[in-house]
């Protein structure tokens, strides 16, 4: 069922007439005449999130995840599991496959769909062995002259003193360190959540596209308005102060490329929006694919450098 926000409260409404409603749903005029009153409301809610609003969009329940958008986008996709050091961390998904008949190496965060898949996929939060995992990955890619593909959704890295005690600042460290010098183009798309080094760890890329209602940051709201203000009642006031919607992103260059999300959210249109995502993919590898690899990776440490420098 589909969760509404507290400022869907008209929208909950007309579809839950809709649904209640047998003679509206039998009569088709009415019924035109209430989804097209819906989809008004929907581009009027839609072009004017402020920043926690989209937070919350961010977050949905029902947002298409990863492995969403590995089955709607690629096809012949064969899952390669584990690090090879210590255990398959299923937070990080992964694997080869083709989009438009070109080969490709696929990696994501995956926080599942469901109370079963999302303790399976630990809510999303990579441990040390998830990043191993992609940096795996990401040497296959190398090895084969396979382009990289990732998909950031992702609260953060895994905080359990498990994860420390196996590396965890090391892992993500290394993971960005490999994705800045890897011969191979890279493009990552931010779906959801991009929370601090988590995403870092795999969105160190060439291009860096962001869903419109998706955020990235350094750290949650809540998390930044229990420093600053030693209080969650602050939360909404820390969303508009870290800039983390898409469009502060390609404002400040933290990002290359914000995809439009159809009207209601990716969570309402999932094929939809992947149609776009995947738009959007082949764009940037064929530009990335079409240009020597030396510069391609000289031009990524820049790019990373001038972030920095300009902080």
């Amino acid at each position: 069922m589909l969760k509404y926000f507290d400022f869907e409260k008209e929208i909950e409404l007309i579809d839950k007439s809709i649904i209640e409603n047998e003679n509206i749903s039998k009569n088709s005029n009415e019924k035109n005449l209430l989804n097209q009153k819906k989809d008004k409301i929907l581009k009027k809610i839609y072009t004017s999130l402020n920043a926690w609003q989209k937070v919350q969009v961010a977050r949905h329940p029902n947002r298409p995840h990863s492995l969403d958008y590995i089955n709607y986008i690629f096809t012949d996709f064969i899952s390669l599991h584990g690090d090879k050091k210590f255990a398959d961390d299923l937070a990080i998904v992964g694997g080869i496959a083709k989009i438009n008949s070109r080969s490709v190496i696929v990696i994501g965060t995956e926080k599942g769909n469901s109370m079963e898949s999302r303790i399976k996929h630990n809510f999303g939060m990579a441990k040390p062995e998830g990043y191993r995992k992609a940096q795996r990955l990401m040497k296959i890619a190398e090895k084969f002259n396979l382009p990289i593909i990732t998909f950031v959704d992702t609260a953060g890295a895994f905080p359990g003193k498990e994860a420390e005690e196996r590396g965890q600042s090391e892992s993500i460290a290394s993971s960005i360190a490999l994705s800045l010098k890897i011969k191979t183009p890279i493009v990552s798309v931010i779906i959801g959540e991009g929370g601090s080094g988590g995403a870092i760890a795999l969105a160190t890329a060439d291009r860096v596209l962001m869903l419109e209602h998706s955020i990235y940051s350094v750290i949650s709201p809540e998390g930044c308005a229990s420093i600053l203000w030693r209080s969650t009642d602050f939360t909404q006031m820390a969303a508009e102060t870290l800039k983390l919607t898409s469009a502060d992103c390609l404002k400040f260059n933290i990002i290359d490329e914000k995809i439009d999300e159809l009207f209601g959210g990716a969570h309402r249109h999932p094929e939809e929006q992947a149609t776009l995502v995947k738009k959007a993919l082949i764009s940037n590898l064929d530009y990335l694919t079409n240009n020597n690899i030396e510069n391609i990776v000289n031009n990524r440490k820049e790019k990373y450098l001038n972030i920095t420098a300009s902080i």
